[in-house]
């Protein structure tokens, strides 16, 4: 879909090198900057799944010839993907102004968590606080309880990565129509918040100011349970419909305690004597049970597990334990190259620019 652009990436944590890959595995070919000599971080090894589907090459940006060598690949390049604190772009010699005054038509993407401005803006963080400042972790658990941890996903891929190859995106096509490049601001904070907005929307059966009082926060029919054998099982039957079928499976659809589906002061009652029921049978019982139907229940497994369903397998969304390429486009089957090690690409890279070893 990406064919023929081209993204340069300043390697980084987290967030903006996923997004990167994910402009690679969308066809684009991105040539990552290695830190020449390897990062300090456990997560930049000499070979990173963030890399696959993207070139390398190990550069010493405080180094003349090495500074040359960058700008030669953005001069050329559609776009520009970096995740550092603000100003410290500015400081190597390659901030946005002087990129763009090299090469107008590209598009610059930032990836930070607090955004390049606000009192905030320098400070350092990591996701699970970009969630809680931004609203998002108020809702991470149930009511009474201390706020669980999401997943890292939620905060640095969802609110951040997403948000940028997307900002990305829309860059490019402003730079193919015009000719003119734009700078993204691709924020974990502001992209947690957006990300709350279908909540928001539910009106007055949202609360913004109690867990545990909306549609998709506190209900009985959407929440885990417990099973026999310690295992899990989601439930999220939203719509009348499907709660019946729910409840039918459960065999209680006659049951008195469960008639009301949406009534909040009756959840709390009618969580716990469904706790009850579930943990009396084992995950496996409660799968096969549902399994089929529209009661919009189904088990939680782990990735292991998840790359032996059925289901998981027959669409290969794990392959050789790592997540394939998402999303699918017809008639592109091709899996994503796989990531290179740090500076393989240096020679191949070297002589496309004209630049002797």
């Amino acid at each position: 879909m990406l064919d023929g652009i081209r993204i340069v990436e300043f390697e980084g944590l987290g967030p903006a090198p996923f997004a990167a890959m994910m402009l690679a595995e969308l066809g684009a070919e991105v040539t990552v900057l290695h830190r020449k000599g390897g990062g300090t971080h456990p997560a930049q090894a000499a070979r990173s799944l963030l890399d696959r589907g993207k070139r390398s090459i190990a550069l010493d940006l405080k180094a003349p010839e090495d500074a040359a060598i960058a700008r030669a690949l953005i001069a050329r390049a559609d776009g520009l993907i970096e995740g550092f604190r603000p100003g410290v772009m500015e400081r190597l010699g390659f901030g946005p102004d002087a990129m763009q005054a090299l090469n107008p038509a590209l598009v610059y993407g930032r990836m930070t968590g607090w955004g390049q401005t606000g009192p905030r803006a320098q400070e350092a963080g990591h996701d699970l606080n970009y969630l809680s400042l931004s609203g998002a972790l108020f809702y991470a658990g149930l009511p009474g309880d201390v706020p669980g941890v999401p997943p890292t996903m939620l905060g640095d891929i969802g609110g951040g990565a997403h948000y940028l190859v997307a900002g990305m995106l829309a860059g490019l096509l402003q730079a193919g129509r015009t000719g003119e490049g734009t700078v993204v601001d691709a924020a974990i904070v502001d992209g947690a918040a957006h990300m709350m907005s279908l909540l928001v929307s539910m009106g007055p059966m949202f609360s913004q100011t109690a867990r545990g009082a909306s549609l998709l926060d506190g209900p009985h029919w959407s929440r885990c349970y417990a099973c026999a054998c310690g295992g899990h099982v989601s439930v999220q039957c939203l719509e009348p419909q499907f709660y019946a079928l729910f409840l039918a499976r459960m065999g209680l659809s006659d049951a008195p305690a469960f008639a009301a589906q949406y009534d909040p002061a009756q959840w709390s009652d009618q969580s716990a004597r469904l706790a009850a029921v579930f943990a009396e049978k084992t995950r496996s019982h409660w799968a096969a049970l549902f399994e089929g139907t529209d009661a919009c229940v189904a088990p939680v497994l782990s990735p292991a597990e998840a790359a032996a369903d059925p289901h998981m397998a027959a669409r290969g969304v794990w392959s050789d334990g790592v997540p394939s390429a998402a999303p699918r486009f017809a008639g592109r089957t091709s899996p994503p190259a796989a990531a290179p090690l740090r500076d393989e690409d240096r020679a191949a890279i070297l002589a496309e620019l004209g630049f002797g070893e």
